[in-house]
């Protein structure tokens, strides 16, 4: 898998910071206001933590089913079909991200039927009181459906085995950090940077730019 990759991972999860406040948002503020105060800082650390557990075990699985057609010289076929769609993938989160498409969110209907049965166990776990808890609830919150998320899970199909699956969705896990963990004065600021369009259309191009490289490195 491209280097590129990665990076590219890592700026989906930074620059779609307004997907990631929407759909997590209100989690967020469940979680922070707990029993009428709030929490410590070190829970939120807690909750990111288990999210990007989650977040990592789900590369790891992706890459690992991806690999059985690294396996073999006769699947050769099937590894440059995942290639492409991986490349193809990145060029579509690129024009997502600069907001010229959006037909990633889409996939997030694809995890609703698994986000019925993990939402329930979140609610038993809440309130929080402990460290270990806000790991817990992290995890669970990491199995919300996102169509950013599974996006780079798709990504992750090529990446040629488990370790890199799961380095791919950490990266991406990182990306998401600074929104999601400091909702504040700083990610007002990060969030108000990357919200104006040219931020988006450069930064959004950029990744699409990637997958397109990637696609041109296969044909050259």
């Amino acid at each position: 898998m491209p280097d590129t990759s990665f990076l590219a991972a890592f700026l989906t999860g930074l620059l779609g910071g307004a997907h990631c406040v929407g759909m997590c948002g209100g989690i967020v503020a469940a979680m922070s206001f707990q029993s009428g105060a709030r929490q410590p800082f070190n829970f939120h650390l807690g909750y990111s933590a288990g999210r990007i557990v989650s977040y990592t075990a789900l590369g790891a699985i992706a890459g690992l089913i991806g690999s059985a057609a690294f396996l073999s010289d006769s699947l050769y076929p099937l590894q440059r079909v995942l290639y492409v769609l991986a490349q193809v993938m990145l060029i579509l989160l690129g024009l997502y991200l600069a907001g010229l498409n959006q037909s990633i969110r889409v996939l997030e209907k694809a995890g609703g039927l698994v986000w019925r049965r993990v939402q329930p166990l979140l609610g038993k776990v809440m309130p929080v009181r402990n460290i270990g808890q806000a790991v817990v609830a992290g995890a669970l919150w990491g199995w919300l459906p996102c169509g950013l998320v599974y996006s780079v899970m798709v990504m992750a199909l090529a990446a040629g085995g488990a370790l890199n699956g799961a380095a791919l969705l950490l990266a991406f896990g990182l990306g998401t950090l600074p929104n999601l963990l400091l909702m504040g004065w700083a990610a007002e600021n990060l969030r108000a940077f990357t919200r104006q369009t040219w931020v988006k259309r450069v930064a959004g191009l950029l990744v699409a730019a990637m997958g397109i490289w990637g696609l041109f490195q296969l044909v050259r």
